[in-house]
């Protein structure tokens, strides 16, 4: 269930509670009369099942409440309430198939932003799988996996191709681009400076690598994965286990590669540094095409279960 709790001007109050009360898989709606002071006007309460909240939240938008009033949305852990239980088989689909777009465009985008904390941990993520690709230690790499925070932004473009929405492409974009341009110059600068006190070397690179070596030899079984994966990213986003993520940046190489370029480049090996560009647009392109596929084929399977207004079986 989800918690809404909307700011209305008094005004269209009785137009918002007609709404919320005629939707099917709404309960416990409450109204404060006169209690908002910023914006004036009422709080009006009320929850609602997860796969009608996509509707619920479309339609508050088209009245123009999140520009004269405010509309807050929390996820609901337990509730304990025969009404509640009552909303959620009343409401068409399964609550772990609904997608929020609202909340996933909000989520993208703060993900997508290019701060500082994201290129501090691209650039770490960056620079353990450099350590990891030259000692060709795969639990370094594994940990830099998880570390790496780039699909956050691959979402956000998945989701702005999806949405239409060219800002949050853009920002995507700005972040994937400028975020790995400065981690791998930045491991280029960190390969020279290990180099200098001995702890790498032109012999560890250029040797046999059994256990990375796959990292610069891209081949369709990189695009199979990194496709995979991005399916379980985006499912895992939309249904809101986040859990998932976690085998995700697991499974796709994308900061090992950007790391092994950058090495590969600071001793002048060129081919390991091709190679590895190319299996760093492989997954890339995979995640992108497959989180942007499962979310436009989400969006039509959803329309089928809205949840519109005067649908509210008779008791």
């Amino acid at each position: 269930m989800l918690h809404l709790r909307l700011m209305v001007p008094a005004d269209r109050t009785d137009e918002v509670l007609q709404l919320l009360d005629a939707t099917v898989g709404t309960a416990h709606l409450a109204v404060l009369t006169g209690a908002a002071r910023d914006p004036q006007g009422d709080v009006v309460l009320c929850d609602v099942a997860r796969e009608a909240g996509d509707g619920v939240l479309a339609r508050l938008r088209a009245m123009g409440l999140d520009q004269h009033g405010s509309i807050a949305v929390e996820d609901i852990d337990l509730s304990l309430s025969a009404r509640a239980d009552l909303a959620e088989e009343q409401a068409p689909g399964e609550g772990a198939d609904a997608v929020l777009w609202e909340s996933l465009t909000d989520e993208t985008h703060e993900e997508s932003t290019l701060s500082v904390t994201y290129l501090a941990f691209l650039a770490l993520a960056t620079l353990i799988a450099a350590c990891g690709v030259v000692l060709d230690n795969a639990i370094l790499i594994v940990g830099a996996m998880a570390v790496g925070p780039e699909f956050g932004p691959l979402a956000g473009l998945c989701t702005a191709l999806v949405q239409r929405a060219p800002r949050l492409a853009w920002r995507s974009m700005t972040a994937l681009v400028v975020g790995f341009a400065v981690a791998m110059v930045l491991t280029v600068g960190f390969s020279f400076f290990m180099d200098a006190v001995g702890l790498f070397t032109q012999h560890k690179v250029q040797g046999s690598r059994p256990n990375t070596s796959f990292i610069w030899q891209p081949d369709l079984m990189s695009f199979v994965v990194a496709f995979l994966a991005g399916i379980a990213g985006t499912l895992s986003l939309t249904s809101a286990k986040s859990g998932a993520l976690v085998g995700v940046a697991i499974s796709v190489t994308t900061v090992p590669a950007a790391a092994n370029a950058a090495v590969a480049f600071s001793y002048g090996d060129y081919s390991q540094t091709w190679g590895s560009t190319g299996q760093l647009l492989l997954n890339l392109a995979g995640i992108v095409i497959a989180g942007t596929v499962t979310l436009a084929l989400q969006k039509v399977l959803w329309a089928w279960h809205d949840s519109g207004p005067a649908q509210r079986p008779r008791r």
